[in-house]
């Protein structure tokens, strides 16, 4: 599977290739200040098939976390691209709104449900955690 994408300005853009390592939401409080109150909706692809085609973004990971997740924007328009966190190293978590084919998202499960709010959707027959899956 292939997949690009990029931000809202075109300054950065990327290529994935292989298989998505897996696709879900995430309703951690950290996740919901960088969607606006949402889960981020990502799908996990290996770093190894993950090139930046055009520009590079600016990272920020936060210095009072013990393992803090980095996480990856366009510094021209702000859009969030993409994450690494220490839990899932060799991977990159793309953000599904960056993706030119957007609809190729199949949530398999739903993490961090300790923090989800009342108006968050999960759906029915996905893996739900109250934290992470392991």
């Amino acid at each position: 599977m292939a997949m690009e994408g990029g931000c809202y300005c075109g300054a950065v853009r990327f290529r994935a290739e292989g298989d998505p390592m897996f696709q879900g939401q995430c309703h951690c409080r950290e996740c919901q200040y960088i969607s606006g109150g949402q889960p981020n909706l990502v799908i996990a692809v290996p770093e190894a098939g993950f090139t930046f085609t055009k520009g590079e973004p600016k990272g920020f990971t936060r210095s009072d976390l013990d393992a803090p997740v980095t996480r990856e924007f366009c510094a021209e328009c702000g859009t969030h691209l993409l994450s690494k966190t220490p839990s899932l190293p060799g991977a990159r978590l793309i953000k599904v709104g960056v993706l030119d084919d957007p609809s190729v998202f199949r949530s398999q499960m739903a993490i961090f449900l300790v923090d989800k709010q009342p108006f968050h959707h999960v759906p029915d027959g996905i893996g739900a955690f109250e934290r992470g899956p392991g």
